[in-house]
């Protein structure tokens, strides 16, 4: 079970706001690592140890774990298990379904791999996403405002005098409340983050686009915090792919440490 309460704690014990994004490639990780029985777990592992002590989440980007198959979904449930405790765990697999689909993805990603949240996409309606708030000490986190450029698409469309993404936000929070709701939103849309906060207030954030992507930690902070912090700035790979040598878990705890000194002035 993880509580709103534990994590605000964490953000204040660790003086971070930070969540390390575990998009864990085949193909990029060292190549000392191959020869390992699961690289990707001993990938991930390195990688945990160096900066559990900088973040207070880590998400996993599971699309990376599911195209490798039956292999991928053991080394996915082997660094779900491996994360602390204390740190937030979040699937990053943007479900969402009607009917007994939902419920069967709430399932695999809140009972078999453990997970303490995952990202869902709400396009469906609430009665797609609505089967993850079911269960007690979990949260959902829906897709709000995303930082790709296809965002225009849809979400920045305006319906009558809101955007599409306000609208999203008014009705998913019927769902929940911020003790079991988070929403995700870029950090490369700053000043949207006034419009986030007016229908979500006291939710956490989380916000994916810092670091590679060239989201600013100042503006996001700026613009998107409240009065419990309220947010978590994900870094991937800015964090894992900082050296891809034998010292990559070094490399790693660095960016980590460079990032959490960054955010502790506001914590």
């Amino acid at each position: 079970m993880y509580t709103r309460a534990k994590l605000i704690a964490q953000i204040r014990s660790k003086k971070s706001f930070l969540c390390v994004g575990l998009d864990t490639d085949i193909q990029k990780i060292p190549k000392h690592l191959l020869d390992q029985p699961d690289p990707i777990f001993a990938f991930n592992k390195a990688i945990i140890d160096a900066t559990s002590e900088f973040c207070v989440s880590y998400k996993i980007n599971t699309a990376f774990f599911e195209a490798m198959g039956a292999q991928g979904w053991e080394s996915m449930k082997k660094t779900f298990d491996y994360i602390p405790k204390d740190c937030l765990s979040i699937a990053d697999a943007k479900r969402g379904d009607i009917g007994n689909t939902s419920d069967q993805y709430a399932k695999a990603f809140f009972e078999t791999l453990g997970a303490d949240s995952v990202t869902l996409a709400p396009y469906m309606g609430n009665d797609s996403i609505a089967p993850f708030f079911k269960y007690n000490g979990k949260f959902g986190i829906v897709l709000a405002l995303t930082s790709n450029p296809g965002s225009a698409d849809y979400e920045q469309q305006k319906i009558g005098d809101e955007f599409l993404f306000e609208k999203v936000l008014k009705n998913t929070c019927q769902l929940g409340t911020p003790e079991n709701l988070m929403f995700v939103v870029g950090a490369t849309k700053p000043q949207e983050f006034e419009i986030i906060r007016k229908h979500a207030q006291d939710h956490f954030l989380l916000v994916p686009g810092v670091g590679a992507q060239g989201g600013s930690l100042t503006e996001v902070v700026k613009f998107g915090r409240n009065a419990d912090i309220g947010l978590l700035i994900n870094a991937s790979r800015s964090i894992i792919y900082a050296s891809s040598g034998k010292d990559f878990a070094e490399a790693a705890a660095l960016e980590a440490k460079i990032l959490q000194e960054a955010m502790a002035v506001y914590c």
